[in-house]
């Protein structure tokens, strides 16, 4: 593969097994892929972003009324200048909201996943947020069941090992860059931490993935195409059958520096409690288990945020 590809995820439905054969050999390639055919409304995502622009907008002294403090940005609002690349000496460019599961006022994981935070300014951060969300999780499911048949598990292997994961929709801004001599870039080269992410409608180019020559390639999905990753967590369950790739948001060139970026991923995760032990599926002569001790992604998780000094 010389790029990239991008397939329609109706083809699950009407042509399973030719579609689950392309997409893994996407992600064992490139741990990227381009999703369309995902049936999320343009008039929803479009509603969601408004939203967004809205709060981004407001005063920083407003913003920080919704950061939580030692709480590495779990829900709520994370101020400029604070996520940093892990191994990287500055950090991103970026300002981002962090929307949550919502879960019943007896659930287990409620000591480690808080309540969201729900800006009283913009009247429909909630609502359309919240329903962004919801389908991106939805999304999210069928791909793992995508992903699950081929390594040969049940399509509903994924089911109750994320029903109540600790998934998160972020919101990003990259403010305009006004500097000539700005040292890092948006975000620094990094690999995500958890199963999957889904990234829906970015507002410019600046994605790019290190391919396995060790070459960047720029991938700016069309507008109706969610861009879906490979993230750390998964790649330790399938033994790096599935890679977690590098990738970052460069500056563009030019004028173009001088317009923000917007971008939203959802990073799809597991309970809390589940235990991330290699697949018996994804071991063999040729790949020894890397991980022969099991964490749980919780811990994983506090492991991650840390490095990347969120917390």
């Amino acid at each position: 593969m010389s790029q990239i590809p991008t397939l329609d995820i109706r083809r699950f439905d009407s042509d399973r097994d030719a579609f689950v054969a392309e997409l893994g050999a996407a992600y064992r390639e490139w741990g990227f892929c381009g999703i369309r055919g995902h049936a999320i409304s343009q008039t929803d995502i479009d509603a969601a972003y408004a939203a967004f622009h809205a709060f981004f907008a407001l005063p920083t002294e407003v913003k920080m009324q919704y950061h939580l403090a030692g709480k590495g940005g779990a829900r709520g609002y994370t101020p400029f200048g604070v996520e940093t690349a892990k191994d990287s000496k500055y950090p991103d460019l970026k300002e981002f909201y962090h929307i949550g599961r919502e879960l019943p006022a007896d659930s287990q994981y409620a000591d480690v996943m808080p309540p969201n935070l729900w800006p009283k300014e913009i009247a429909e951060f909630q609502r359309v947020g919240y329903a962004l969300y919801q389908s991106l999780d939805a999304l999210g499911a069928k791909m793992l069941s995508a992903l699950a048949l081929h390594i040969d598990l049940p399509a509903n292997f994924f089911a109750d090992k994320t029903q109540f994961g600790n998934s998160i929709l972020r919101p990003i801004h990259y403010p305009p860059i006004t500097a000539p001599d700005v040292p890092n870039v948006r975000a620094g080269a990094h690999e995500d931490i958890n199963f999957i992410t889904l990234l829906v409608g970015a507002s410019a180019a600046g994605l790019e993935v290190l391919s396995r020559k060790g070459e960047w390639v720029a991938f700016t999905a069309d507008a109706d195409t969610i861009v879906v990753n490979i993230g750390d967590m998964l790649q330790r369950l399938s033994n790096h059958v599935y890679p977690s790739t590098t990738h970052r948001v460069v500056n563009p060139p030019g004028e173009a520096a001088r317009k923000p970026r917007y971008s939203t991923p959802f990073f799809l995760h597991p309970n809390p409690d589940y235990l991330i032990k290699t697949l018996s599926q994804c071991v063999s002569a040729e790949n020894p288990d890397r991980y022969p001790t099991a964490i749980t992604a919780h811990e994983y998780l506090l492991e991650r945020l840390r490095e990347i000094k969120l917390i």
